[in-house]
């Protein structure tokens, strides 16, 4: 293996020793209790399966045979999460013809980023996470079950129930996906009638006519944004079957793998030789092979968040700086739109994840003796899944990749540091993706011109002001300000004056989307305006240097004048709209008391 993965993974592991041992032994204890029907009086027997069919009740009470927990997301909101509303039943069928019982253990929220972005529910979209791992803890909290199947693709829902499982560490868990939706209006196409549409090139009725040719049918948006990142990182966690991330929703191939999901799942239940509870599966080792797999496909920015909660409920302690050291030794293997035009079907019939962590296990740059859902550990998620029949069946990828343009060999990679860089300095702690944006990009030196909500901005440059070199200070947009939501309705914008060519560029305390895209961006700035942070230093027409080869991000202001300079407050008119209307109440206790985005806007520490 990499030296530095074993480097950054030792310092994982003697980070976490406080807190990872006494998780540790939580699990252990919990796991050693008699099975739920047995350690429970008459009564909550009773409630418990008073719903389920007269033979699967008698087998999971007095046959005791094993029971299944489903955690789903479904709703017919999402697009990715619409194809869940008969995966119950397969997974009920399949239970049965194994000798298994099934409830539906309960429902968890799951809100489109795509419906929100640049409105005021995108407001609660992070915190949703959080919402999601506890209505994922009220469904388990039920205590009678010997495994869960957890149904969940997109943005913070995969994340949530991830969370949620992991504070049920004693329990086998298996994820289930849905698969992604078929290839309409490709995403290059799709991006330049949206930057054309900023211009006022074209019209409202031609933006919709591509963005409904883009967004089609059932599945997940085909980019290779926050949901598509979730399912690559599943696959580097060993908690899929194997190769099951982006099968469309309505293949044959689907429902073959959702059968095999139940099977997976009892073969590490308690009952048998093989027990695998997800909390002693994801260990820092596991942590830093998703963390890989992340750089190594120009991933989500969003998950350096998402994995420091993740990582933290298994007591497992991350930070920015792991990434980044990772990231320096991590080969960029694949070009996913936005980091590239091919979409995540391509990507798929490429070689997809299997091809990826193939090359990365070749390379040595993923632990290789992990446990995983499958007895075959992480080599078996390097093959691909396949109908035989009606039988299913694993075969090896071919060595050559599908297409070099998408997927590369770790010996010849688009670039040899992997997609995300951590930047510091007297304007904080930030990330970039740097796998989208041009090479002539990754350093930005003009002066600031500082909104305080994304609206002015768009406001600006529909008035023509920002027609010149600038880096926009979009402030105030941190989780204890509005719940960091993403800005990716700058991106438009922003990217028509690059195309000009404008040197622009993004600093905020917010986030943008997992499309995260040509413009470069140093987003997630810690620590945020509203707690102090020194973006609420930052006046108009100073200098900014956003440095993405050496890691900087710099106001150059004397620094006895930046010292003596007052923080900019958040007007009482804006905290007032951030804290009211369309369930933003509801949200406020979770505003108050959120972490900060590098120790993952945890809410429930």
């Amino acid at each position: 293996m990499k030296s530095v993965l074993i480097d950054v993974t030792a310092r994982i592991r003697e980070r976490s020793s406080g807190t990872r041992g006494p998780y540790l032994a939580r699990i252990t204890r919990l796991a050693q209790r008699p099975p739920g029907a047995e350690r429970m009086g008459c009564a909550n027997v009773a409630h418990a399966f008073a719903a389920l069919p007269g033979a699967d009740k008698f087998r999971v009470v007095a046959e005791k045979a094993p029971h299944i927990a489903v955690v789903t997301a479904y709703n017919d909101m999402l697009s990715a999460h619409q194809p869940y509303e008969g995966f119950p039943a397969v997974i009920r069928d399949e239970a049965r013809r194994l000798g298994a019982t099934v409830q539906v253990a309960g429902g968890v929220p799951a809100m489109c980023d795509g419906v929100t972005q640049g409105l005021p529910g995108m407001e609660l979209s992070l915190f949703s996470r959080d919402t999601i791992a506890m209505a994922t803890a009220i469904a388990l909290t039920h205590d009678v079950f010997d495994a869960a199947l957890l149904l969940g693709v997109c943005d913070k829902i995969v994340p949530g129930l991830l969370i949620g499982a992991l504070h049920f560490g004693h329990l086998p868990c298996v994820f289930v996906p849905a698969g992604p939706m078929s290839s309409g209006l490709s995403n290059n196409d799709k991006a330049k009638v949206r930057e054309q549409a900023a211009q006022g090139l074209v019209g409202r009725e031609k933006l919709l006519e591509a963005e409904s040719a883009a967004y089609h049918g059932p599945g997940t948006c085909t980019f290779y944004g926050t949901a598509n990142s979730n399912q690559m990182l599943l696959e580097a966690m060993g908690l899929h079957v194997p190769g099951s991330a982006f099968v469309h929703p309505h293949a044959e191939l689907r429902e073959a793998l959702t059968r095999q999901a139940v099977a997976t799942v009892l073969g590490i239940t308690s009952r048998g030789p093989r027990y695998t509870p997800i909390g002693q599966l994801v260990d820092e080792r596991v942590i830093v092979n998703a963390m890989v797999a992340l750089l190594a496909t120009g991933g989500s920015t969003n998950h350096l968040i998402h994995w420091v909660a993740v990582a933290r409920s298994a007591g497992i302690l991350i930070d920015w700086t792991d990434f980044a050291d990772l990231s320096a030794g991590v080969p960029l293997l694949a070009r996913v739109y936005p980091n590239g035009s091919a979409d995540v079907n391509q990507f798929q019939a490429a070689g997809g994840p299997g091809f990826v962590l193939r090359e990365l296990l070749d390379s040595g740059c993923l632990h290789p003796d992990v446990a995983t859902v499958d007895a075959g550990g992480m080599r078996a998620f390097t093959q691909l899944p396949m109908l035989d029949g009606q039988a299913l069946r694993w075969s090896a990828l071919p060595q050559a990749s599908g297409d070099s343009s998408i997927v590369r060999h770790a010996a010849e990679p688009f670039s040899d540091s992997g997609g995300l860089r951590l930047l510091q300095g007297n304007l904080g702690r930030a990330v970039i993706k740097t796998s989208a944006v041009p090479e002539d990009r990754h350093i930005i030196e003009a002066p600031a011109r500082v909104f305080e909500t994304q609206e002015a901005l768009q406001q600006a440059f529909k008035a023509g002001e920002l027609d010149r070199d600038f880096v926009a200070v979009v402030r105030f947009q941190g989780p204890h300000a509005n719940g960091m939501p993403e800005l990716h309705k700058l991106t438009p914008p922003l990217a028509v004056l690059q195309g000009k060519g404008f040197r622009v560029a993004l600093v905020t305390d917010g986030r943008m989307s997992g499309a995260s895209g040509k413009v470069p961006a140093a987003i997630h700035v810690s620590p945020e305006a509203l707690a102090g942070g020194p973006l609420a230093r930052v006046r108009d027409g100073d200098l900014i240097r956003m440095d993405a080869v050496a890691g900087t991000l710099n106001a150059l202001v004397d620094a006895t004048e930046w010292a003596a300079r007052v923080p900019t407050l958040l007007q009482d008119d804006q905290a007032e709209v951030n804290a009211h209307d369309l369930g933003r109440e509801l949200f406020g206790g979770m505003r108050r008391n959120v972490r900060s985005a590098e120790e993952g806007a945890i809410t429930w520490l």
